[in-house]
């Protein structure tokens, strides 16, 4: 039995590299100082009744052995049977193994010491390194050896091998020498052996990343070396990104992990973190560290850019604690507060978050306080800006209620306070509550509260101020705000405009420079194409300033692709569209309007537009242009100079053939061009029309076959008018628009012309028999206004569905 005790169970035993130091010996190895089981040195030693001697641990165990398994104790040496199993320490002997050992190890150590150089082959120099792992896993007091003897300094310099397995095994040594000891942490980090350490960090090969961050895991224990490990510039940054990566080991995670942990002792460190997106430590400080702390992590909060994700996280975890300060602390905390809350309100889900963590009632107070609270312009402008993000997260602010008055943001009070605030203050803080205005507007369940408190207050005037104003983003917020405004008080604007001086021709300034598309020129486009078009005053101002004239260029420049593309190129393209429609809409009562269609071709402008597919408003708004233009085909269409009958024909009338002139409109019947009268017909208008009536887009659709209409109207010759749809084959889809019944307006619409091309004999006689076009008329008779029952009742007369007699609806002047 006491054969299988060959040393290899004793965890003091020695690997091969360390094992040749082991067994160099200065003074003889003593059989005495051997254990018999173990066959190593002995530590404890400890004598029997019968005088054998052993290592205590070995002894103890083969006692525990003998009676788990039932045997007599007998001494493992002599098999000699024991009465007792009382072990007396051999004190004498001890104290002469441990004088022996220290002799000799000092010499060892030497020897290995004398292997850790360069030039040293390369298995002397792992078995030294391996030896003083093993010396001071023995004992404590090798580490002080090891210090004292300049070990350190040697061993760090073995990292600079150029052998792998060295460098690694010199980390892994180093790690063993300062566990636990303060003070070889502390003459290991001089110098700058730390940022050697982490270079290795950074190293390709695992092994030595491995044992690097083991070390530093280590050295970071030491309460004094974080704030030396967090200086070495990258080290925070690598370790996060370790903690993070999923090739690493996932021991090495852990270990980095920990370090992490151990590194937050420090403060400057935290903010480290923070910067490298590890921000709960950070957070975790704002939560529960002491005043001071809390107002420093606050203040770095507001100093940090982060992404969106981020600022969720944040805004969840810190939020309400960052809204409390806010409310409650200083006035350097509540700086601090709103920087950091500025910081994360800037993105729709975590501005959510703060609107449920209450930061609405503490914004609007710093906003209209006023006495020993108010609060420097400085923060009255981050209080602004947070205000302006929050309003601009979507959120429904007709029913969040705040204070104790249980008031909206939208309250008559609060809206009246804000513009107030506006026209008193500097131009940061007006851009912010201006912004404030535009997301307030931009939501269909709050406008209508903002725009009741504008018309209330008179602030129509002072708004339109803006247009004009130096700082650009000023400009952008307040045109932004009116172009949200114009749906609702188009009238009001369109006078504001028409009676002030250079606002109008700002925005037509902004319109025209060729800077690509900015969010100011979409804008400014967009609230001019949204003021009312019937407006004549403000469309003749237009003509005098020779805003369409410009208008009409950025469309062609935009058509021709000399115009780049952005995110604002279809509301600009739309605006500028629209804008250029409106002059159709006074050809009537403006001589100019229609010189301008004539000098710029603008029916030709249109008809191309038609083609804009994905372009929906494009191609609704220049139907609707064509159908105007159209409607005064039939007065600028300049009828035929008949000549005078000569002398015979007057008295003779067989000489009074009346002349045939060729080359007359068929619909207008006189001479009509596309340039010059617009006629849709002449221009070849007809076939891109009936191709928008099965458009998905039921305005375009109405749009399309309002200006077709115009073929078949009054003043017109309608029997051509049907032979032009016939050739266009206008005829089915045009009968199809009346059978879908998408709206109450397009049926309308569709209705009327139905009734107009059935006055056609041959058309009435080929539907008759079509039961659904009959029900569909029937429905209209039946549920429509009183106009559209009308026609409906003489379009059923046309296909014999209602007897001719029948007086349904009385004479009507």
């Amino acid at each position: 039995m006491a054969s299988s005790w060959d040393g290899s169970n004793d965890p003091g035993s020695q690997s091969d590299d360390s094992y040749h130091f082991e067994r160099l010996h200065i003074e003889p190895l003593y059989d005495a100082f051997v254990c018999p089981l173990t066959k190593q040195v002995m530590r404890d030693p400890v004598t029997l009744e019968n005088g054998q001697t052993f290592e205590r641990e070995a002894i103890e165990k083969w006692f525990k052995e003998c009676r788990e398994s039932g045997r007599r104790l007998v001494c493992p040496l002599t098999l000699q049977e024991l009465r007792s199993t009382e072990l007396n320490p051999s004190m004498a002997l001890r104290n002469t193994i441990e004088e022996w050992t220290a002799r000799n190890e000092a010499a060892q150590l030497d020897m290995a010491r004398r292997s850790l150089n360069m030039g040293s082959p390369e298995n002397e120099t792992l078995q030294a390194l391996k030896y003083i792992q093993y010396i001071c896993k023995r004992s404590r007091s090798n580490k002080h050896t090891v210090r004292n003897t300049g070990l350190i300094p040697i061993i760090v310099d073995m990292l600079k091998s150029s052998t792998r397995k060295v460098r690694c095994r010199a980390l892994e040594t180093l790690r063993v020498v300062v566990e636990e000891d303060d003070e070889n942490k502390e003459l290991l980090a001089e110098g700058d052996t730390v940022r050697t350490v982490v270079k290795f960090l950074s190293h390709e090969l695992s092994k030595e990343r491995e044992e690097a961050v083991s070390l530093l895991y280590e050295l970071s224990k030491s309460a004094t070396l974080c704030e030396k490990i967090g200086s070495v510039n990258g080290a925070i940054l690598i370790l996060v990104g370790m903690t993070s990566s999923k090739s690493e080991d996932l021991l090495t995670v852990e270990k980095a992990d920990k370090t992490l942990e151990n590194l937050e002792k420090c403060e400057a460190n935290v903010r480290q973190m923070a910067e490298c997106g590890k921000l709960q430590p950070l957070l975790t400080q704002l939560l529960e560290g002491p005043p001071e702390t809390k107002l420093s992590m606050a203040a770095y909060l507001g100093e940090l850019v982060l992404n969106n994700d981020v600022k969720v996280l944040v805004a969840g975890t810190v939020g309400s604690s960052l809204i409390n300060i806010m409310k409650s602390g200083n006035m350097q905390s509540r700086e601090a507060a709103l920087r950091a809350l500025n910081q994360i309100s800037s993105c729709e889900p975590s501005a959510k978050i703060l609107i449920e963590a209450g930061i609405l009632s503490p914004l609007v107070n710093d906003l209209f306080a006023v006495g020993p609270n108010l609060l420097p312009t400085r923060l009255k402008e981050i209080s602004a800006t947070i205000l302006a993000s929050v309003v601009n997260s979507g959120e429904d602010f007709y029913s969040i209620p705040f204070g104790p008055d249980h008031q909206t943001l939208v309250s008559e009070d609060i809206v009246r306070n804000l513009l107030h605030l506006i026209s008193n203050t500097g131009p940061a803080i007006e851009c912010k509550l201006l912004q404030v205005l535009v997301g307030l507007t931009t939501s269909p369940t709050t406008v209508l509260s903002v725009v009741s408190a504008i018309k209330s207050s008179g602030a129509t005037i002072s708004l339109v101020q803006f247009i004009e104003a130096p700082q650009k983003d000023l400009r952008v917020a307040s045109i932004k705000l009116l172009q949200n405004l114009s749906p609702h008080m188009g009238q009001e604007l369109a006078h504001a405009l028409r009676g002030s001086v250079g606002q109008l021709g700002s925005l037509i300034k902004v319109i025209s420079e060729n800077t690509g598309i900015t969010e100011e020129q979409a804008a400014a486009v967009g609230l001019l194409a949204d003021l009312p078009e019937w407006d004549l005053g403000l469309t003749r101002q237009l003509l005098d300033e020779g805003a369409f004239v410009m208008v009409i260029s950025r469309v062609l420049a935009i058509r021709q692709g000399e115009i780049r593309g952005n995110r604002f190129m279809t509301p600009f393209l739309e605006g500028l569209v629209k804008i250029v429609a409106r002059v159709t809409y006074v050809l009537a009562e403006e001589p100019d309007a229609i010189a301008l269609c004539r000098d710029h071709n603008l029916a030709a402008l249109f008809i191309d537009l038609l083609q804009s597919n994905g372009l929906d408003n494009v191609q609704m708004v220049s139907a609707t242009a064509l159908e105007n233009l159209s409607r005064e085909s039939k007065n600028l269409t300049r009828l035929p100079e008949v000549p005078l009958p000569g002398f015979c024909a007057s008295v003779f009338s067989c000489f009074s053939k009346q002349p045939v002139i060729s080359g007359l409109c068929r619909l207008h019947r006189g001479i009509c061009s596309l340039k010059e009268t617009f006629c849709l017909y002449e221009g070849q208008a007809v076939l891109k029309l009936v191709g928008l009536l099965d458009h998905t887009n039921v305005n375009v659709v109405e749009a399309a076959l309002a200006a077709l209409s115009t073929l078949i109207d009054d003043g017109v010759d309608i029997e051509q008018g049907v032979a032009i749809l016939c050739e266009a084959e206008g005829v089915k889809p045009i009968l199809d628009v009346l059978l879908e019944k998408r709206t109450e307006t397009l049926r309308r619409r569709a209705v009327w012309a139905v009734e107009r091309l059935l006055r056609t004999d041959d058309i009435a006689c080929e539907v008759s028999s079509d039961q659904n076009l009959s029900t569909a008329l029937v429905d209209a008779f039946q549920h429509g206004d009183y106009r559209t029952r009308q026609t409906a009742e003489r379009a059923l007369k046309h296909v014999d569905k209602i007897p001719n007699f029948s007086g349904i609806f009385p004479n009507v002047a």
